[in-house]
């Protein structure tokens, strides 16, 4: 199995930005297909990004589509989350979770290995 570390949240001003990060150990992150996933208190967790084993294709909810960027760099066992133009409604704990399916999936439970969670806090 692979562990993961998320990392690069933090308080921010609406509009601003913020890069997170995802490293990997235990595995490579080359078989893994790798999503963000976030949770605000009260709410469902919810899909945010994902991308391929390759990092060919990448996936956006509707929600931050032309805001966030999902890259990866499998010689650093790492995947980013670039969040631009941030809004009050992005606060919330960012998991990175890794799945074994090639394909991209939205729902939490094709991810089996997840992060602790870092939180983003947008202030208005």
């Amino acid at each position: 199995q692979v562990q993961l570390v998320e990392s690069g949240g933090g308080l921010v001003q609406a509009g601003g930005s913020l890069r997170l990060s995802c490293a990997a150990s235990g595995r490579t992150f080359s078989p893994y297909t790798i999503g963000w996933f976030r949770q605000a208190p009260g709410k469902e967790r919810e899909f945010v990004a994902a991308i391929s084993r390759s990092g060919a294709s990448t996936l956006y909810a509707d929600s931050v589509k032309g805001r966030f960027t999902i890259s990866r760099d499998n010689a650093k066992n790492t995947v980013y989350l670039q969040m631009n133009s941030l809004k009050p409604e992005d606060t919330a704990v960012y998991y990175c979770a890794a799945s074994d399916f090639t394909v991209i999936f939205t729902t939490t439970s094709p991810y089996n290995y997840w992060g602790q969670g870092t939180q983003v806090t947008v202030s208005s």
